[in-house]
């Protein structure tokens, strides 16, 4: 319903201009010591493919981004990070100017305790023991400081239980929109120019129970970013109506 504020648009209008959009994209690295990293597979195509379509609707955009190999959009204020410290510190600098912030990178849960200063040597061991501790939950804080008007669009990437994760995440991290997918369904894995989501917005009826959850097809993922972003454009235009 909300969508139809913005269905009958002049030709050319675009529905992100004059908004500022905040994106994070990719995997964060954590280092073990000066040689190795704990990290993820995630390649940071689905947040560059918001990035350069944010852009292309007319928002300002900026794309904070963990390590890929992908180039950095033209026209895109883009911030290189490591870690999930990393991500947080610009995250938070820049948060209180965004409209719309979306968090598509695959932040890492854990990093190691300690760091070491040296390679790490194997010394005829056949075992060893690391231990880890929890990163700063971005995408929680950004729930907690968001303002009336300003929309929170979190990602969940699930193995099981997609609709079931994926509804407490939404109402944990006080999102206005939650994509999620399972890593084993075909065409919506890591690394592919496809995805295939789930997309979850509070219901806000007076029961407000479970979460109105929509099954989208599979699509390439510049198509699926451009209907994200039309979707929360449509969401900040009727909550300025209320």
């Amino acid at each position: 319903v909300a969508e139809l504020l913005l269905a009958n648009r002049p030709d050319g209008e675009l529905p992100l201009k004059g908004l500022n959009v905040l994106l994070t994209a990719g995997p964060t690295q954590e280092p073990l010591d000066p040689v190795r990293f704990l990290t993820n597979h995630s390649t940071g195509k689905m947040g560059y493919a918001l990035a350069e379509q944010a852009r292309d609707l007319g928002a300002q955009v900026t794309l904070v981004s963990g390590p890929v190999a992908l180039e950095a959009p033209y026209g895109v204020d883009t911030i290189a990070v490591t870690t999930a410290q990393d991500m947080l510190d610009v995250v938070q600098s820049r948060f209180a100017d965004a409209d719309i912030t979306i968090m598509a990178a695959a932040v890492g849960d854990f990093r190691p305790a300690e760091q070491s200063q040296d390679k790490i040597k194997k010394n005829g061991r056949s075992t060893i023991e690391l231990e880890l501790m929890s990163n700063p939950d971005i995408l929680a804080w950004a729930g907690k400081h968001k303002r009336a008007n300003q929309m929170l669009c979190g990602f969940a990437m699930e193995t099981r239980d997609l609709e079931t994760n994926a509804a407490k995440k939404l109402a944990s991290k006080h999102c206005d929109m939650l994509v999620a997918n399972n890593l084993r369904t075909p065409g919506a894995g890591f690394a592919t120019d496809t995805n295939v989501v789930t997309v979850l917005t509070p219901n806000m009826g007076a029961e407000r129970k479970s979460p109105i959850m929509e099954h989208w097809e599979k699509m390439g993922k510049d198509v699926l970013a451009r209907r994200i972003l039309n979707r929360l454009a449509a969401m900040r235009a009727e909550s300025l109506y209320q």
